[in-house]
């Protein structure tokens, strides 16, 4: 990779605070377990023995210990929706990382470049991924919630793994043995193969479902899937949704925060996933964009803190959302 390579990376990441819309809602199913749980009072735990305990920040993301060139642990965030591994500017001199070029990273309604580098090794819990790239880029919105965070846990090297998110159990499973996937059941949900942009550097695919929302009509709606947002948002940029869904969105009054008023509220959709109707999912849209951010094929972002778990298979390309 040349120094000052403008390849775009999708950074969905680090939204707006409004948990609170979130936590009003009362659909989200029961989740009934695949954990392993002996005896029947004992902490559930990942098949394998070896579970990722998260705590959780502003009500949504997920923070987990992780060792980059054996060193640490830093605290990072598990995120679906970022493409790329990121380190904050003082964990990267602090490790003596070598700029080896650039890149584009994309955010809901921003673009940026970063620097990028190779690490020896990244590590979570007792797996490994060996010379991961890792994007350098200030981590200042979300390090004001936590200023601990140092880091986001992304696509490659979540990809390595099946991936099972359970948020009432405070647990994240990175299954390399397939020792998950004869456990959870459910509706599978197949992942969309995304086209790629000319300017973006492949590095892993996105995490993209189609959905129906009842404001788009017949269109399926793409949306990626992203445990670093605190809720759902759909683009303003595209012009496919433009009718009749977008044009209702309407903005947050004074007594909204900053962050608030950074989003449109939309008419609560339901969104039908496979055979299931989830009903009032309070949607978002950007009020504002940087006229530079790259076009997406997706129509927006679905947070996977929308559900009680998550089992995401990267290699047979499906999620089940609240497996049993």
């Amino acid at each position: 990779m040349g120094s000052g390579s403008r390849d775009t990376v999708q950074l969905h990441s680090w939204r707006s605070k409004w948990c609170e819309n979130l936590r009003a809602f009362a659909w989200l199913l029961f989740y009934t377990g695949v954990l392993t749980s002996s005896p029947i009072y004992a902490e559930p735990r990942c098949p394998g023995g070896s579970s990722l305990r998260p705590r959780i920040v502003a009500g949504a993301l997920l923070v987990v210990p992780v060792r980059i060139n054996q060193s640490g642990p830093f605290d990072f965030i598990v995120d679906t929706g970022s493409q790329l591994n990121v380190i904050d500017p003082s964990l990267a001199a602090e490790l003596r990382l070598k700029s080896q070029g650039s890149v584009g990273l994309v955010a809901t309604e921003a673009y940026s470049q970063a620097s990028v580098s190779m690490a020896d090794s990244l590590e979570a819990g007792s797996h490994v991924v060996a010379r991961p790239l890792v994007a350098v880029q200030d981590l200042g919105p979300i390090q004001a919630a936590d200023s601990r965070i140092r880091g986001v846990l992304g696509e490659n090297f979540l990809a390595h793994f099946g991936v099972l998110i359970d948020y009432p159990h405070r647990l994240v499973c990175l299954d390399e043995a397939n020792l998950l996937e004869a456990t959870v059941h459910g509706e599978r949900i197949p992942l969309v193969m995304p086209k790629h942009p000319d300017n973006e550097l492949h590095f892993t695919e996105r995490l993209v479902i189609r959905v129906k929302l009842s404001d788009a009509g017949d269109r399926p709606v793409l949306l990626q899937l992203d445990s670093g947002s605190d809720g759902p948002i759909l683009f303003a940029d595209n012009k496919a949704l433009e009718q009749p869904i977008l044009k209702r969105a309407t903005l947050r009054g004074e007594e909204a925060s900053e962050a608030q008023r950074a989003f449109a509220l939309l008419p609560p959709q339901d969104m039908q996933i496979g055979t299931r109707m989830i009903r009032k999912v309070p949607f978002v849209v950007p009020v504002s964009a940087q006229q530079n951010v790259p076009k997406r094929e997706e129509d927006g972002v679905l947070a996977t803190v929308l559900f009680q778990s998550i089992y995401i298979s990267h290699a047979n390309g499906y999620v089940i959302f609240d497996p049993k």
